[in-house]
């Protein structure tokens, strides 16, 4: 395993192992400051992955303590200001999409090793000590030639009445997901071609030990060239950083995301993913919970348009604040 300040390091390591077809693991900090590097990954335990079905997570003893989770999110106020940044450039049209997000206490009565162990999610990462992520959202995945990514924008407790029809009828949402989509589209035409729309706003079911949550996604797929395993690296860091956690225009929309959140996300909404010698898949780094000395972190956003009310976006950050055991 090798961390990296100089992440172009990374990228060329992806296109060396791809060449060659070897096994790899990688990540990259939103702000492309740090990241790390696995070669033969399923041979190591310093970290601590599961994409689907490949990975080196340990098993889990179900009779153990019941998991408790506290929070202390910041005051509608607080939220309210870094919204009314997020607004006001979405209203010079600096941003027509921007994805703000908060960092929340938390208290727990369980280790990020354990977090880990019980969650239930199609990507998980965890680097013991410092964060442990169980992503819903694939980034890209590559296999056979074709690039594919399935950007999630909207979210509605499914407890809510009708909330299938409210989430796919919400004016606002529909906008927001439209954005994504022209924005993922734009980002796959980049390094792929005959880019299309394979099925557009379907419903996700994300569960958790208290509740289910529906997350709108869509897919973008792509052909890309003979070589591309040579050019992994190449393709992954063309479309950083993510469209979905950042938003569009992205590189306004990033300056415009830093005015309002005042400090770095780290890990958080960066990517990672994993090369199994002829498949890649990889995730956003989000539903991500940190540890910086005894205290923890949980780490929650959402999409903000020019129709977006602040006290519901308010509300949907800490609705992602859960453990996803079931």
């Amino acid at each position: 395993m090798v961390f990296y300040r100089n992440i172009d390091d990374i990228r060329l390591e992806m296109n060396k192992s791809g060449s060659v077809h070897e096994p790899f693991l990688f990540g990259i900090n939103y702000e492309m400051s740090e990241g790390f590097f696995v070669p033969n990954p399923l041979l190591q335990t310093d970290i601590l992955f599961q994409i689907k079905e490949a990975g080196n997570k340990p098993s889990y003893e179900s009779e153990k303590a019941e998991a408790y989770l506290g929070s202390n999110p910041i005051s509608y106020i607080e939220y309210e200001n870094k919204f009314n940044v997020v607004h006001k450039g979405l209203r010079r049209g600096d941003s027509f999409l921007t994805n703000l997000t908060i960092k929340t206490p938390i208290e727990t009565n369980i280790s990020l090793l354990d977090i880990f162990k019980r969650s239930k999610s199609p990507y998980q990462l965890c680097l013991p000590g410092r964060f442990v992520c169980f992503s819903p959202e694939r980034f890209v995945r590559i296999t056979n030639g074709t690039i594919s990514s399935n950007p999630m924008k909207g979210t509605i407790d499914a407890g809510i009445e009708n909330a299938e029809q409210l989430i796919l009828n919400d004016f606002k949402e529909t906008a927001e997901h439209n954005t994504i989509v022209d924005l993922i589209r734009n980002d796959l035409s980049m390094v792929a071609d005959n880019v299309r729309v394979e099925r557009f706003r379907y419903i996700d079911h994300i569960k958790s030990r208290d509740r289910e949550i529906l997350q709108v996604s869509s897919e973008i797929t792509g052909d890309l060239n003979d070589d591309y395993h040579s050019r992994l690296g190449d393709i992954i860091f063309k479309l950083l950083p993510a469209g979905s956690i950042s938003g569009a225009p992205k590189a306004a929309t990033v300056d415009l995301i830093r005015s309002a959140e005042r400090e770095d996300r780290g890990y958080y909404t960066g990517i990672f993913g994993y090369y199994d010698g002829t498949d890649f898949d990889s995730a956003v780094l989000i539903r991500f919970i940190e540890q910086e000395g005894d205290r923890m972190y949980f780490r929650s956003g959402g999409g903000i348009t020019a129709y977006s009310k602040c006290e519901d976006e308010y509300q949907e950050v800490l609705n992602k604040i859960y453990f996803p055991f079931i």
